[in-house]
Parts: C-alpha cells; structure tokens; sequence
C-alpha cells in the first residue's frame, strides 16, 4: 500500500528516511512529502500544501493510508475531507486535527513572513525528553521556517463523510488514556465526531520518526495491513 508521509512543522520529506526504509522492507511504499514552502525558497500557503498533499492521494494506484506528524495531522485530515472515497485511512502521530475556521499552526512569533523554530524551549518535557543533544542539533539544524501564510491559513472542511474514514492515532508524549480524555472533553472535536478511531501508544516523545523510527514504521505497516484486511 502507498503510505503518504507529511511531516510537521518545519520538517521536510527527509524526516521520514529511516521509517521509509522499514516501511519498504515491509512491503509497503512510503511517498515521504516535501511539501511546498519547504526549503524550496518559495512561498506557500496552506492551500498550496494541501494541494501537495491531494496530489500525492490521487497518484496512488488504491486508497492509500495518509499519515500526518503533530501539526500536520490537520493535513491529512483536510485529505480526508477532501478525498474521503480516496483515502484508505489516516494516521495522526503526536497531534489532533484543526476544526473548520482554526488557523492552522499559529503557535510563535513571525520573521519576515515565515515562522522560525523557536528552539528547544518549549518543547522541553516530555516532548522533547527523547531527544539527546546531537539529535536536538541535527533537527534544530535542518529546520526550515514555516511561511506565514501556512502557520496562520485558515483550515476548511467540507465533507461530513470525512468522519467516515478510519483514524489511527499513535501517542508519543501523550498516552491513549490522556488523548481519550482530551476527546471526550471537547479538545478534539473532529475525532469526538469520527466514527472509527484507534488510539496506539509508542514510548517516544514528540518526533518518533527521530527516535524510534523502526518501531513508528512497524505501527504503520500494521495500520495499513488492517485497513486493507491483510491477515497479521
């Protein structure tokens, strides 16, 4: 099965190498995502990259599974919405999905029209307790600034037949009892509403694919093997 790859917030396709090279020895093949607006000098906006993402649903020869990293979960949910017949299943890994008219990341301060990593600070605490100083400086390094008009573009659903499409989210920093919480409280609203979800725990912090990529790439292949009824 194709798994479509889209990593968060200032993360390119290249995120993705160690889980695309087991996800292949699995069988499976992974379309890791560099979307517009990343490292291409570009500008883009969140529209540009859902279109990114579309494109890489509709050249699947079947449904693929598409599978959305923190702040991207929002964009294989908008996948969904847009491709609800298309799309064999979504993953969401560290993070929920945006409601209609939430902004999509708009989390720190703007440069110059682009959203910098704002280095470790924030994230300190389980997000980041994975992580040792050289994969801190690895990822800090490759980061690439967000364009403005993807942090702050507006997310729009259409299709209430998005919640008829099987989710699968993986709790790295989290566990499923808190992210069940969250749900039935009202925090995310788009997985309250969809019929099919799965909660999956992976001991990591906020980046699995740095951390425990074969161990991501393994949960992923299973997700994909179910969704298309291959026996385990």
């Amino acid at each position: 099965m194709d798994i479509v790859l889209v990593a968060g917030l200032w993360l390119d396709g290249s995120a993705w190498e160690e889980v695309a090279a087991t996800l292949t020895s699995l069988g499976h093949r992974p379309v890791a995502l560099t979307l517009p607006g990343q490292g291409d000098g570009a500008s883009a906006s969140l529209e540009d990259q859902v279109a990114a993402v579309l494109s890489a649903v509709d050249a699947a020869d079947r449904p693929p599974l598409v599978v959305g990293h923190s702040a991207a979960c929002t964009l294989a949910w908008q996948a969904a919405d847009a491709r609800p017949d298309k799309v064999a299943a979504v993953v969401l890994i560290g993070g929920f999905p945006s409601a209609d008219g939430e902004a999509y990341a708009d989390f720190f301060d703007t440069l110059d029209g682009k959203m910098p990593f704002p280095g470790w600070g924030p994230f300190e605490g389980p997000d980041a307790a994975d992580l040792d100083e050289g994969m801190r400086s690895r990822i800090a390094s490759a980061a690439i600034p967000v364009p403005e008009q993807v942090s702050k573009g507006i997310v729009r659903l259409h299709d209430e037949s998005r919640f008829d499409v099987p989710v699968v989210l993986v709790c790295p920093e989290f566990t499923p009892a808190q992210a069940e919480e969250w749900i039935g409280a009202g925090d995310a609203p788009e997985l309250a509403r969809a019929k099919d979800v799965t909660l999956v725990d992976i001991d990591s912090g906020h980046w699995p694919m740095f951390t425990r990529p074969a161990e991501l790439a393994r949960l992923l292949a299973a997700a994909a093997d179910h969704v298309a009824g291959v026996p385990r």
